[in-house]
């Protein structure tokens, strides 16, 4: 009695494990994205000029950090996504997921731009390093780095 029990509860389970993930391959999850302004950044030269103002969204923790603009259909030209990292290193982004192209502007603890990847290209797995280390990343929206003139030298800084 106890063995046709316990052949009847495993196929019974076996059953269920299968029909739930049947039933995960007709209906997969579906989560959508969207811009959250959590701040305003501004953009300066060297001299301390506002070259551009910005609403952000920030990634601070770690999933956030991992998600970045993964899944966002669009973003609009005044909006960005300012990344700030545990520590200073060399940073390494790529476009898993990321369908809108990017530049990625790599910045240092002074909040100094110390490198700029321009046009990232969509959902593009290759990696992008900032080849000296930085503490925060700004993304914005492909080609705006030549357009609001950003080089390597300008600053940020941001409120909440």
């Amino acid at each position: 009695m106890k063995k046709t029990y316990l052949l009847l509860s495993t196929s019974l389970a076996i059953f269920c494990l299968l029909a739930c993930k049947e039933n995960q391959k007709e209906k997969p999850i579906q989560q959508e994205f969207y811009f959250k302004k959590e701040g305003s950044l501004q953009i300066l030269d060297s001299a301390k000029t506002i070259k551009k103002h910005l609403d952000i969204e920030i990634a601070d923790n770690d999933y956030e950090r991992q998600t970045g603009l993964m899944y966002r259909k669009e973003m609009q030209e005044n909006q960005a996504m300012l990344f700030i990292m545990p520590q200073e290193t060399q940073q390494n982004f790529y476009m898993k997921n990321t369908y809108i192209g990017l530049d990625i502007i790599y910045i240092n603890k002074d909040k100094k731009i110390v490198g700029i990847h321009k046009n990232a290209k969509p959902l593009d797995e290759t990696g992008i390093p900032s080849k000296v280390p930085a503490l925060y990343v700004l993304e914005v929206l492909a080609g705006k780095s030549d357009n609001w003139k950003i080089e390597v030298g300008d600053f940020i800084t941001w409120q909440n």
